[in-house]
């Protein structure tokens, strides 16, 4: 016997048009490319919206054809997430930290049609638009009296132009909600990157379960400050949780150094911030020296890379801001877990809280988690065992876009790439990259552990954790610093600053080397493997 209520497919087109009619004067602020700030709300989102894909529709533009952009988080970026996913097409969002050559070849390989992109980026597309070989449009987002005269792009529009001769009435179409909304590529750090597919109904859903409120708690009275870019997995889901709940979006656009992201949290009376550590740490560095205080913010949600518990213990008791430990990926939507305390966790200690805020946090309804070793069996939820995480759920990717890589499920499961524990409660802790655990001896050691505690010491910016081959254990851990501007600390204090810290003595890195960086991939998180290539001569000291 069949239910007997109504079906609506589950459309982006829906957001903005509930945003319009249920909460419109909500307001969506932008810092521009050109310095100022934009102020609108979500009924202008929704009229700009639509005349998006009327511009769509008078390019004649077919189902599922892929619009790309190079963009910051703003609102004209806001309206083609809503105006070129809600008329059928494409959204392909483009990371413009990518080489130049792997932007070519994602474009090329998406088949994009069109390419809008902030005119910061123009360096980017006068390098890469002759590869392009699909693009027809090339729409600079400014206004038409900022266009470039001499940019040597063929046909350049403004997006004003291209965007202010068309109607701001629409009528959305219907269609399947599995079909295809938007796409992401994975930042390729190894071989050709690969396109995560998501549909309609994917998005709707994930938009539902970030907003719940032990996931990022998001509602009407929140002003929320999206650091995360809208060219990487969805803004983290911000933009379409915001349009379902009424929120208020504040767009920090291409100034995220720790003054500018400092002064529009102030001024927008930000309540929710969503980031990954870098940029926090350039906010908490600009905060400290001037005695500076948050006089709204309130939550924090770290992801992208884990979270040093000295962050967040300065952002809780220097700040009184809670921090939201989160965890995911491309081909996840991208979240995945989410780091908020049960009922009974909350008369324990400070200390005691801290070990669970530490971890990466509890699975979203709609993930489904194991751990599995070696022998391909599943690990108990002990909070020791550690073996390779694997995920699935109706966000997560089947297969990647045009195959490639092949099928890369396992028994129906899409294995992260993560070392990872999770304990009786349910708290998943990512431990490292499988590719990047180091086995000493017959036993595992965590990098992550070890760079905690060397970005804990006052002196230290940054810190990778490495294996180097040993002749007895293996492989033994160091660890790469860079120091912060001004600061001097040496190999041997560093050392000594692990002792009586929560490794074991066999855990504690057998050296420390100084770089002056340490490279970092288009996402933000760390690239050991060029990091090992950096250091391949290197030589563990003498016992």
């Amino acid at each position: 016997m069949l239910g007997l209520m109504q079906s609506q497919p589950l459309l982006i087109s829906s957001l903005i048009d509930f945003a319009e009619r249920h909460h419109g004067d909500a307001e969506v602020v932008s810092r521009r490319v050109e310095g100022d700030l934009h102020r609108y709300t979500y009924r202008d989102v929704a009229a700009r919206s639509r005349q998006v894909a009327n511009a769509l529709d008078a390019l004649k533009l077919g189902f599922s054809d892929r619009v790309a952009t190079l963009a910051w988080n703003g609102y004209r970026h806001l309206e083609l997430y809503f105006g070129v996913s809600g008329s059928g097409r494409v959204l392909h969002t483009v990371n413009p930290r990518l080489h130049p050559d792997q932007i070519a070849w994602i474009a090329n390989h998406a088949e994009d049609q069109v390419m809008c992109f902030d005119l910061t980026f123009l360096p980017i597309i006068q390098a890469v638009h002759a590869k392009c070989t699909t693009i027809k449009h090339w729409i600079a987002m400014c206004d038409a009296d900022r266009l470039p005269a001499d940019s040597g792009i063929p046909k350049l529009t403004s997006y004003e132009t291209w965007v202010g001769a068309q109607p701001d009435t629409y009528a959305w179409p219907s269609f399947d909600e599995n079909s295809a909304s938007s796409m992401c590529y994975t930042s390729g750090t190894t071989g050709n990157p690969k396109a995560a597919l998501y549909s309609h109904r994917s998005t709707i859903l994930h938009a539902y379960a970030a907003a719940l409120p032990d996931v990022m708690c998001l509602s009407a009275r929140d002003s929320i400050l999206p650091v995360v870019p809208m060219f990487h997995v969805n803004a983290w889901g911000i933009p379409y949780s915001a349009a379902l709940t009424g929120a208020k979006l504040v767009f920090p656009g291409p100034a995220l150094d720790g003054k500018s992201v400092y002064e529009l949290i102030e001024a927008e009376k930000v309540s929710y911030a969503a980031g990954v550590p870098t940029v926090w740490q350039m906010l908490l560095g600009h905060m400290k020296p001037d005695n500076l205080r948050f006089t709204t913010l309130k939550r924090t949600v770290i992801g992208g890379s884990a979270c040093p518990p000295a962050m967040i213990t300065a952002f809780n008791d220097d700040y009184g801001v809670e921090v939201l430990h989160a965890w995911g990926m491309t081909e996840m939507s991208p979240l995945g877990t989410l780091c908020t305390l049960k009922n009974k966790h909350l008369e324990m200690t400070a200390d005691e809280k801290m070990k669970i805020r530490l971890k990466q946090g509890r699975a979203i309804y709609g993930v489904d988690m194991k751990i599995v070793g070696d022998d391909g069996q599943e690990l108990p939820w002990d909070g020791k065992a550690f073996g390779d995480l694997y995920v699935r759920g109706p966000w997560i990717v089947r297969e990647y876009f045009k195959g490639e890589g092949g099928d890369p499920l396992v028994d129906g499961w899409f294995p992260t790439g993560d070392v990872a524990t999770i304990d009786a409660d349910g708290y998943m802790q990512i431990t490292d990259r499988s590719k990047d655990v180091i086995k000493s001896g017959g036993e595992w050691i965590s990098s992550i552990d070890i760079e905690n505690i060397a970005v804990a010491h006052p002196a230290v910016a940054m810190a990778a954790c490495i294996g180097v081959p040993h002749p007895k254990w293996d492989e033994r851990p160091i660890v790469a610093i860079v120091r912060k501007p001004g600061m001097d600390v040496t190999r041997e204090e560093l050392l000594a600053f692990y002792q009586g810290k929560t490794v074991a003595k066999w855990q504690v890195p057998d050296d420390i080397v100084f770089v002056d960086a340490i490279p970092l991939g288009a996402t933000g998180k760390i690239l050991k493997t060029r990091l090992r290539e950096i250091l391949k001569d290197y030589k563990l000291p003498a016992a």
